[in-house]
C-alpha cells in the first residue's frame, strides 16, 4: 500500500480487497468486516468530539474505546467483540503495510462473553413431566428420574454401568469432567424407576450382542449403549407429551435439581459437591433463585429485616 493513503474509506477498500484476493475470505466474512468498519468510520465522522476524523493516522486508542463503549447495552457482547476484531485486523494490516507505526486497538481486550443460564423446569413442570409420561418406556422414565434425582450431566448418565448403581444404599458412582469420581445419592422414585427398567434392560441386552452393551445401564433398542444424542431426542418427545412447549435439553434437569435443592434450603457447598463443580462460582450460576424467594428468606431470617409475624 502506498504510504500516502491515509483516508479511512480508501484504506478500508484496499484492506477489503486484501481479504478477498489474498486471504480468500468468504463473502459473508467480507460483508461482516465491511459493515463493522463502516460503522466505526461513521462514528468517527459524526461524533462531535472527533471533529470528523477521516485520517487513519489520527485514530488513537481512545477513539476505539469510545466507539465500543457506545455499543454496550445496545448490542450483544459477542457483536461488540466482533467489531473490535474487525478494527484490530484493519489496523494490523495498516501497520504491516507501513501506513501506521502502531495498532491503536492492539491493547484493547474483548468483552467477556455472556454465559446464559441453563434453562430449568419449575416444580410443577417436573411433576407434570413425570405424571403425564407415566406410561412411557420404563427406560425413559428411569433416565429422567435419575437425571433429576442426582443432578447428573447427560454424558455422565450414559456412561454409568450397572455396577455403578448401589440399589440397596441408594448411591450412584459417577465419573465427571477431568475423570473426577464422585458418589451421588439417588432418590427412592429414581430407584423404583430403575428397578422397573432392569427387566427391560435385560431383554434389550439379550436381543442384541451382549458384548455391545459393555455393561452400561442404559441401552438402546438394539442392545448397545445409549448416546447423549438419543437422550435429547427422547426428551423432546416426552416434553411434548407432557404439554411443555419450550425448548429444553437434558441439562435442564441438572439445573432444576440444583435450583430446587437450593429453594428447599440446601447450602451451596453441598450442592457444589453433588454437582461435581470445582469452583463455587460455577454452582452459583447453576442455582439462580428468583428475587422474591431471596427476599422472603431474608425477611424471615435477618434479625434487622423489619419483618414480624402477622405483619
Amino acid at each position: 500500500m502506498e504510504v500516502n493513503i491515509l483516508d479511512f474509506e480508501k484504506a478500508q477498500k484496499i484492506f477489503e480487497r486484501h481479504l478477498e484476493t489474498e486471504r480468500l475470505r468468504s463473502g459473508q466474512t467480507l460483508r461482516a468486516y465491511s459493515s463493522d468498519l463502516r460503522d466505526f468510520r461513521d462514528f468517527l465522522e459524526k461524533a462531535p468530539h472527533n471533529a470528523g476524523i477521516k485520517n487513519v493516522a489520527r485514530i488513537d486508542r481512545n477513539c476505539v474505546r469510545a466507539f465500543l463503549a457506545g455499543k454496550f447495552g445496545k448490542i450483544a457482547r459477542t457483536s461488540v467483540g466482533r467489531k473490535l476484531a474487525a478494527i484490530r485486523s484493519f489496523f494490523r494490516f495498516l501497520v504491516r503495510e507501513g501506513v501506521l507505526t502502531a495498532n491503536p486497538a492492539a491493547s484493547i481486550t474483548a468483552p467477556k462473553k455472556e454465559k446464559p443460564l441453563p434453562r430449568s423446569l419449575n416444580v410443577d413442570e417436573v411433576g407434570r413431566f413425570f405424571s403425564r409420561n407415566a406410561e412411557a418406556l420404563s427406560r425413559d422414565m428411569a433416565i429422567f428420574e435419575l437425571l433429576y434425582s442426582s443432578g447428573l450431566r447427560v454424558g455422565e448418565l450414559v456412561s454409568i454401568s450397572v455396577n455403578d448403581i448401589d440399589m440397596e444404599n441408594g448411591w450412584v458412582r459417577v465419573v465427571g469432567k477431568g475423570s473426577k469420581e464422585r458418589y451421588v445419592p439417588v432418590g427412592e422414585k429414581a430407584l423404583d424407576a430403575i428397578r422397573k427398567y432392569i427387566p427391560t434392560r435385560q431383554a434389550m441386552e439379550l436381543s442384541g450382542n451382549m458384548s455391545q452393551s459393555k455393561g452400561k445401564l442404559f441401552l438402546n433398542l438394539r442392545g448397545g449403549p445409549l448416546t447423549d444424542r438419543s437422550v435429547r431426542r427422547i426428551l423432546k418427545s416426552l416434553l411434548l407429551n407432557a404439554g411443555i412447549f419450550r425448548d429444553a435439553s437434558p441439562h435442564c434437569f441438572r439445573h432444576s435439581f440444583a435450583t430446587h435443592l437450593l429453594q428447599g434450603g440446601a447450602d451451596l457447598r453441598s450442592i457444589q459437591e453433588l454437582l461435581g463443580h470445582t469452583n463455587l462460582s460455577t454452582t452459583q450460576r447453576y442455582t439462580k433463585v428468583d428475587l422474591g424467594k431471596l427476599m422472603e428468606v431474608y425477611d424471615r431470617s435477618h434479625p434487622r429485616s423489619g419483618f414480624t409475624e402477622g405483619k
